[in-house]
Protein backbone atom coordinates (compact mmCIF):
# COMPACT_ATOMS: atom_id res chain seq x y z
CA UNK A 1 0.00 0.00 0.00
CA UNK A 2 1.63 3.36 -0.90
CA UNK A 3 1.75 6.07 1.46
CA UNK A 4 -1.22 8.12 -0.46
CA UNK A 5 -3.50 5.50 -0.02
CA UNK A 6 -2.52 4.62 3.76
CA UNK A 7 -2.87 8.76 4.27
CA UNK A 8 -6.58 8.41 2.17
CA UNK A 9 -7.93 5.90 4.39
CA UNK A 10 -6.95 6.89 7.39
CA UNK A 11 -8.57 10.02 6.54
CA UNK A 12 -11.49 7.94 6.04
CA UNK A 13 -11.63 6.03 8.46
CA UNK A 14 -11.74 9.25 10.96
CA UNK A 15 -14.59 10.51 9.26
CA UNK A 16 -16.62 7.44 9.58
CA UNK A 17 -15.56 7.15 13.34
CA UNK A 18 -17.77 11.00 13.16
CA UNK A 19 -14.16 12.49 13.48
CA UNK A 20 -12.94 15.85 11.60
CA UNK A 21 -14.73 17.12 8.78
CA UNK A 22 -17.06 15.75 5.71
CA UNK A 23 -15.20 15.07 2.47
CA UNK A 24 -15.60 15.98 -0.80
CA UNK A 25 -14.54 14.25 -4.14
CA UNK A 26 -13.47 17.07 -6.59
CA UNK A 27 -12.79 15.98 -10.12
CA UNK A 28 -9.67 16.70 -12.07
CA UNK A 29 -11.42 17.61 -15.46
CA UNK A 30 -15.41 17.73 -16.51
CA UNK A 31 -16.23 14.58 -18.35
CA UNK A 32 -19.04 12.40 -19.01
CA UNK A 33 -19.64 9.52 -16.46
CA UNK A 34 -18.41 6.76 -18.39
CA UNK A 35 -16.29 6.56 -21.38
CA UNK A 36 -18.22 5.62 -24.50
CA UNK A 37 -16.02 6.18 -27.30
CA UNK A 38 -15.14 2.45 -29.02
CA UNK A 39 -17.42 0.94 -26.17
CA UNK A 40 -17.97 -2.25 -27.72
CA UNK A 41 -14.49 -3.03 -28.11
CA UNK A 42 -13.05 -2.03 -24.83
CA UNK A 43 -15.96 -4.15 -23.70
CA UNK A 44 -14.57 -7.15 -25.21
CA UNK A 45 -10.87 -5.93 -24.70
CA UNK A 46 -9.85 -5.82 -20.94
CA UNK A 47 -6.16 -4.14 -21.59
CA UNK A 48 -8.04 -1.68 -23.50
CA UNK A 49 -10.98 -1.36 -20.71
CA UNK A 50 -7.87 -1.04 -18.43
CA UNK A 51 -6.08 1.81 -20.07
CA UNK A 52 -9.40 3.73 -20.60
CA UNK A 53 -10.19 3.97 -17.04
CA UNK A 54 -6.67 4.26 -15.95
CA UNK A 55 -6.41 7.62 -18.26
CA UNK A 56 -9.56 8.75 -15.96
CA UNK A 57 -8.19 8.23 -12.68
CA UNK A 58 -4.71 8.89 -13.41
CA UNK A 59 -5.70 12.66 -13.06
CA UNK A 60 -6.59 12.28 -9.27
CA UNK A 61 -3.47 11.46 -8.36
CA UNK A 62 -2.06 14.33 -6.42
CA UNK A 63 -5.23 16.15 -6.93
CA UNK A 64 -6.80 18.59 -4.10
CA UNK A 65 -9.65 15.71 -3.48
CA UNK A 66 -10.55 13.61 -0.78
CA UNK A 67 -10.92 10.71 -3.17
CA UNK A 68 -9.42 7.68 -3.50
CA UNK A 69 -7.93 7.31 -6.99
CA UNK A 70 -9.28 3.70 -8.35
CA UNK A 71 -10.70 2.36 -11.70
CA UNK A 72 -13.13 -0.66 -12.25
CA UNK A 73 -13.88 -3.41 -15.10
CA UNK A 74 -16.87 -0.89 -16.06
CA UNK A 75 -19.14 -3.74 -17.42
CA UNK A 76 -22.37 -2.43 -16.54
CA UNK A 77 -25.69 -3.21 -15.57
CA UNK A 78 -25.36 -6.87 -17.65
CA UNK A 79 -22.33 -8.17 -15.32
CA UNK A 80 -24.66 -10.64 -12.65
CA UNK A 81 -27.58 -10.97 -15.51
CA UNK A 82 -25.37 -12.72 -17.98
CA UNK A 83 -24.23 -15.29 -15.60
CA UNK A 84 -27.39 -16.45 -15.57
CA UNK A 85 -27.69 -16.65 -19.52
CA UNK A 86 -29.15 -13.13 -20.11
CA UNK A 87 -28.13 -11.98 -23.57
CA UNK A 88 -27.00 -8.43 -24.68
CA UNK A 89 -26.42 -5.71 -26.88
CA UNK A 90 -23.47 -3.18 -27.15
CA UNK A 91 -25.00 0.04 -28.58
CA UNK A 92 -21.97 2.78 -30.43
CA UNK A 93 -21.87 5.29 -27.88
CA UNK A 94 -23.54 3.52 -25.29
CA UNK A 95 -23.98 1.15 -22.37
CA UNK A 96 -24.49 -2.61 -22.31
CA UNK A 97 -28.07 -3.04 -23.15
CA UNK A 98 -30.15 -6.43 -22.09
CA UNK A 99 -31.67 -8.78 -24.29
CA UNK A 100 -34.86 -10.34 -24.43
CA UNK A 101 -35.72 -11.61 -20.67
CA UNK A 102 -35.70 -14.73 -19.55
CA UNK A 103 -38.48 -16.86 -18.90
CA UNK A 104 -39.31 -18.69 -15.45
CA UNK A 105 -37.38 -22.20 -16.51
CA UNK A 106 -34.70 -20.97 -18.07
CA UNK A 107 -34.02 -19.10 -15.22
CA UNK A 108 -34.54 -22.07 -12.71
CA UNK A 109 -31.94 -24.06 -15.14
CA UNK A 110 -29.27 -21.13 -14.63
CA UNK A 111 -29.21 -21.75 -11.10
CA UNK A 112 -26.18 -24.10 -11.22
CA UNK A 113 -24.14 -21.60 -13.84
CA UNK A 114 -20.79 -21.24 -12.61
CA UNK A 115 -20.35 -18.01 -12.53
CA UNK A 116 -16.35 -18.12 -12.55
CA UNK A 117 -16.48 -19.37 -16.15
CA UNK A 118 -19.02 -16.59 -17.14
CA UNK A 119 -17.50 -14.39 -20.03
CA UNK A 120 -18.16 -11.20 -17.79
CA UNK A 121 -16.66 -12.51 -14.44
CA UNK A 122 -13.84 -13.53 -17.13
CA UNK A 123 -13.52 -10.20 -18.27
CA UNK A 124 -13.25 -8.70 -14.80
CA UNK A 125 -10.61 -10.93 -13.76
CA UNK A 126 -8.44 -10.27 -16.58
CA UNK A 127 -8.69 -6.69 -15.69
CA UNK A 128 -7.84 -7.06 -12.13
CA UNK A 129 -5.06 -9.15 -13.62
CA UNK A 130 -3.64 -6.76 -15.98
CA UNK A 131 -3.98 -4.06 -13.04
CA UNK A 132 -1.72 -6.45 -10.60
CA UNK A 133 0.80 -6.50 -13.02
CA UNK A 134 0.85 -2.76 -13.88
CA UNK A 135 1.32 -2.41 -9.73
CA UNK A 136 0.50 1.15 -10.17
CA UNK A 137 -0.06 1.26 -6.55
CA UNK A 138 -1.76 4.92 -6.18
CA UNK A 139 -4.71 3.37 -7.88
CA UNK A 140 -7.04 0.84 -6.28
CA UNK A 141 -9.04 -1.45 -8.11
CA UNK A 142 -12.81 -2.24 -7.06
CA UNK A 143 -15.93 -3.95 -7.61
CA UNK A 144 -17.66 -4.10 -11.37
CA UNK A 145 -20.84 -3.26 -11.16
CA UNK A 146 -23.39 -5.72 -9.40
CA UNK A 147 -26.25 -4.15 -9.25
CA UNK A 148 -28.77 -5.35 -6.62
CA UNK A 149 -31.19 -7.88 -6.15
CA UNK A 150 -34.44 -6.41 -7.08
CA UNK A 151 -32.61 -4.93 -9.86
CA UNK A 152 -31.24 -8.32 -11.02
CA UNK A 153 -34.34 -9.88 -10.75
CA UNK A 154 -36.13 -7.29 -13.33
CA UNK A 155 -32.84 -7.40 -15.98
CA UNK A 156 -33.62 -11.16 -15.59
CA UNK A 157 -37.17 -11.72 -16.08
CA UNK A 158 -38.30 -8.09 -17.46
CA UNK A 159 -41.86 -6.49 -17.00
CA UNK A 160 -43.28 -9.56 -16.23
CA UNK A 161 -42.09 -9.27 -12.95
CA UNK A 162 -44.52 -6.14 -12.37
CA UNK A 163 -47.19 -8.42 -12.99
CA UNK A 164 -46.33 -11.21 -10.96
CA UNK A 165 -45.46 -8.91 -7.73
CA UNK A 166 -49.23 -8.84 -6.46
CA UNK A 167 -50.35 -12.30 -8.15
CA UNK A 168 -50.70 -14.84 -4.88
CA UNK A 169 -50.57 -17.38 -7.60
CA UNK A 170 -47.39 -16.28 -8.19
CA UNK A 171 -45.62 -15.42 -4.79
CA UNK A 172 -43.72 -18.84 -4.70
CA UNK A 173 -42.42 -17.84 -8.26
CA UNK A 174 -41.07 -14.20 -7.18
CA UNK A 175 -39.93 -15.32 -3.77
CA UNK A 176 -37.46 -17.73 -5.94
CA UNK A 177 -36.78 -15.46 -8.45
CA UNK A 178 -35.51 -12.89 -5.77
CA UNK A 179 -33.85 -15.41 -3.78
CA UNK A 180 -31.76 -16.77 -7.30
CA UNK A 181 -31.10 -12.73 -7.58
CA UNK A 182 -29.72 -12.64 -4.30
CA UNK A 183 -27.39 -15.99 -5.00
CA UNK A 184 -25.61 -14.68 -8.04
CA UNK A 185 -25.32 -11.21 -6.52
CA UNK A 186 -23.75 -12.12 -2.95
CA UNK A 187 -21.67 -15.21 -5.72
CA UNK A 188 -20.55 -12.61 -7.64
CA UNK A 189 -19.60 -9.94 -5.34
CA UNK A 190 -17.76 -12.48 -3.58
CA UNK A 191 -15.40 -14.09 -6.24
CA UNK A 192 -14.85 -10.08 -6.77
CA UNK A 193 -13.73 -9.70 -3.47
CA UNK A 194 -11.65 -12.53 -3.52
CA UNK A 195 -9.70 -11.07 -6.70
CA UNK A 196 -9.10 -8.12 -4.96
CA UNK A 197 -8.17 -9.86 -1.94
CA UNK A 198 -10.74 -7.45 -0.05
CA UNK A 199 -12.55 -8.48 3.23
CA UNK A 200 -15.74 -9.64 3.39
CA UNK A 201 -17.12 -6.35 5.39
CA UNK A 202 -15.10 -3.66 4.26
CA UNK A 203 -14.07 -2.17 0.65
CA UNK A 204 -13.16 0.63 -1.51
CA UNK A 205 -15.62 1.84 -3.98
CA UNK A 206 -15.85 4.42 -6.61
CA UNK A 207 -19.52 3.81 -7.24
CA UNK A 208 -19.19 4.84 -11.29
CA UNK A 209 -16.24 6.90 -10.75
CA UNK A 210 -12.72 7.01 -10.51
CA UNK A 211 -13.04 8.66 -6.86
CA UNK A 212 -13.28 5.88 -4.06
CA UNK A 213 -14.39 5.93 -0.76
CA UNK A 214 -13.27 3.62 2.03
CA UNK A 215 -16.01 1.74 3.61
CA UNK A 216 -14.77 0.07 6.97
CA UNK A 217 -18.41 -1.53 7.60
CA UNK A 218 -19.66 -2.17 4.31
CA UNK A 219 -18.41 -4.34 2.14
CA UNK A 220 -20.55 -4.22 -1.09
CA UNK A 221 -23.15 -1.98 -2.83
CA UNK A 222 -26.36 -2.66 -3.65
CA UNK A 223 -27.97 -0.61 -6.54
CA UNK A 224 -31.94 -0.49 -6.68
CA UNK A 225 -33.20 1.69 -9.45
CA UNK A 226 -36.14 -0.50 -10.35
CA UNK A 227 -37.56 -0.51 -7.34
CA UNK A 228 -38.91 3.34 -7.65
CA UNK A 229 -41.41 1.64 -9.42
CA UNK A 230 -43.22 -0.30 -6.89
CA UNK A 231 -45.02 1.41 -3.78
CA UNK A 232 -43.88 1.03 -0.08
CA UNK A 233 -45.24 -1.80 0.71
CA UNK A 234 -44.10 -3.92 -2.06
CA UNK A 235 -40.37 -2.77 -1.05
CA UNK A 236 -41.17 -3.06 2.63
CA UNK A 237 -42.71 -6.88 1.45
CA UNK A 238 -39.59 -7.82 -2.21
CA UNK A 239 -37.01 -5.29 -1.51
CA UNK A 240 -36.23 -4.79 1.91
CA UNK A 241 -35.92 -8.37 3.19
CA UNK A 242 -32.92 -9.07 0.25
CA UNK A 243 -30.98 -6.06 0.95
CA UNK A 244 -30.89 -6.67 4.85
CA UNK A 245 -29.81 -10.38 3.93
CA UNK A 246 -27.09 -9.37 1.19
CA UNK A 247 -26.03 -6.46 4.07
CA UNK A 248 -25.23 -9.85 6.77
CA UNK A 249 -22.75 -11.26 4.23
CA UNK A 250 -20.46 -8.14 3.85
CA UNK A 251 -21.46 -6.28 6.97
CA UNK A 252 -23.43 -3.46 5.51
CA UNK A 253 -23.84 -1.71 2.06
CA UNK A 254 -23.67 1.64 0.45
CA UNK A 255 -26.87 1.74 -1.65
CA UNK A 256 -27.56 3.84 -4.67
CA UNK A 257 -31.41 4.51 -6.76
CA UNK A 258 -32.00 6.53 -9.61
CA UNK A 259 -35.82 7.94 -9.88
CA UNK A 260 -37.98 9.64 -7.18
CA UNK A 261 -39.07 8.01 -4.64
CA UNK A 262 -39.22 9.65 -1.53
CA UNK A 263 -41.12 6.58 0.66
CA UNK A 264 -38.00 4.30 -0.48
CA UNK A 265 -35.27 6.59 0.45
CA UNK A 266 -36.88 7.16 4.28
CA UNK A 267 -37.26 3.28 4.33
CA UNK A 268 -33.30 2.41 2.93
CA UNK A 269 -31.93 5.56 5.25
CA UNK A 270 -34.02 3.48 8.45
CA UNK A 271 -32.43 0.33 8.33
CA UNK A 272 -29.13 -0.39 10.01
CA UNK A 273 -27.82 -2.12 7.66
CA UNK A 274 -27.50 0.65 5.01
CA UNK A 275 -24.27 2.46 6.09
CA UNK A 276 -24.57 5.30 3.21
CA UNK A 277 -27.36 6.63 0.34
CA UNK A 278 -26.92 7.14 -3.36
CA UNK A 279 -29.34 9.46 -5.37
CA UNK A 280 -28.79 9.48 -8.88
CA UNK A 281 -31.24 12.45 -8.99
CA UNK A 282 -30.84 14.75 -6.41
CA UNK A 283 -32.38 17.70 -8.40
CA UNK A 284 -35.82 15.67 -7.37
CA UNK A 285 -35.12 16.30 -3.70
CA UNK A 286 -35.19 19.04 -1.37
CA UNK A 287 -31.31 19.07 0.04
CA UNK A 288 -32.04 20.10 3.50
CA UNK A 289 -34.97 17.26 4.15
CA UNK A 290 -32.57 14.64 2.50
CA UNK A 291 -29.80 15.94 5.09
CA UNK A 292 -32.07 15.96 8.55
CA UNK A 293 -33.17 12.84 7.40
CA UNK A 294 -29.56 11.47 6.56
CA UNK A 295 -28.31 13.37 10.35
CA UNK A 296 -31.43 11.59 12.11
CA UNK A 297 -31.13 8.06 10.99
CA UNK A 298 -27.06 8.55 10.70
CA UNK A 299 -27.13 7.56 7.47
CA UNK A 300 -23.96 9.07 5.59
CA UNK A 301 -24.78 10.59 2.27
CA UNK A 302 -22.57 10.03 -0.66
CA UNK A 303 -24.10 11.91 -3.51
CA UNK A 304 -24.10 14.37 -5.77
CA UNK A 305 -26.37 17.18 -4.92
CA UNK A 306 -28.12 19.89 -6.83
CA UNK A 307 -26.86 23.16 -8.39
CA UNK A 308 -29.25 25.99 -7.96
CA UNK A 309 -30.00 27.77 -11.07
CA UNK A 310 -27.10 30.65 -11.96
CA UNK A 311 -25.29 29.11 -8.91
CA UNK A 312 -21.53 29.75 -8.99
CA UNK A 313 -19.13 27.02 -6.88
CA UNK A 314 -18.61 29.30 -4.37
CA UNK A 315 -22.04 30.24 -3.28
CA UNK A 316 -22.72 26.38 -4.36
CA UNK A 317 -20.51 24.86 -1.94
CA UNK A 318 -21.34 27.66 0.96
CA UNK A 319 -24.93 26.73 0.55
CA UNK A 320 -24.33 22.64 1.25
CA UNK A 321 -21.39 23.45 4.30
CA UNK A 322 -23.90 25.90 6.11
CA UNK A 323 -26.85 23.12 5.14
CA UNK A 324 -24.51 20.59 6.43
CA UNK A 325 -23.81 22.21 9.59
CA UNK A 326 -27.03 23.03 10.38
CA UNK A 327 -28.60 19.54 9.93
CA UNK A 328 -25.49 17.48 11.61
CA UNK A 329 -25.73 15.35 8.41
CA UNK A 330 -22.23 13.40 7.75
CA UNK A 331 -21.81 14.17 4.21
CA UNK A 332 -19.01 12.40 1.04
CA UNK A 333 -19.73 15.13 -1.61
CA UNK A 334 -19.52 14.81 -5.21
CA UNK A 335 -19.91 18.49 -6.43
CA UNK A 336 -21.67 19.20 -9.31
CA UNK A 337 -20.37 22.82 -9.23
CA UNK A 338 -17.05 22.16 -9.73
CA UNK A 339 -13.82 25.10 -10.30
CA UNK A 340 -11.89 25.63 -13.83
CA UNK A 341 -8.61 25.61 -12.29
CA UNK A 342 -6.63 23.81 -9.45
CA UNK A 343 -6.31 26.52 -6.93
CA UNK A 344 -9.67 26.80 -6.97
CA UNK A 345 -10.13 23.25 -6.12
CA UNK A 346 -8.09 23.57 -3.49
CA UNK A 347 -10.35 26.40 -2.18
CA UNK A 348 -12.89 24.55 -2.73
CA UNK A 349 -11.62 21.81 -0.63
CA UNK A 350 -10.30 23.92 1.84
CA UNK A 351 -13.61 25.99 2.65
CA UNK A 352 -15.71 22.59 2.83
CA UNK A 353 -13.32 21.13 5.51
CA UNK A 354 -13.06 24.02 7.74
CA UNK A 355 -17.15 24.74 7.86
CA UNK A 356 -18.03 21.03 8.05
CA UNK A 357 -15.51 19.92 10.69
CA UNK A 358 -16.59 18.29 13.88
Amino acid sequence: MSGALADKMQQHEAFWRGEGPCLIFIPAETQELYDLQEYPMRFHNPLAMWESEMRRARALVDWPTDGIPCVRPNLGVIFVPTMLGLGYRLPEQAMPWPGEPLDRAAIQKARVNDIAASETMRLAAEFYAIHRAAAEEEVVPYHADTQGVFDIAHLLYGEALFYDLPNPDRAAWVEELLRISREFYTQATSQLKAMLEEPAGSMIHGHGTCQGVYFPTAGARSAEDTATLISPAMIEQFVLPHIAQTADAFGGLFVHFCGRHPTMLEQFCRMNAVRAIDLGNPEFYDTRHVMELCAETGTVLHSRLAVLPGETWRAYIERLATLTRDTGARVLLRPLAIPETREACAQMREYWHENTCL
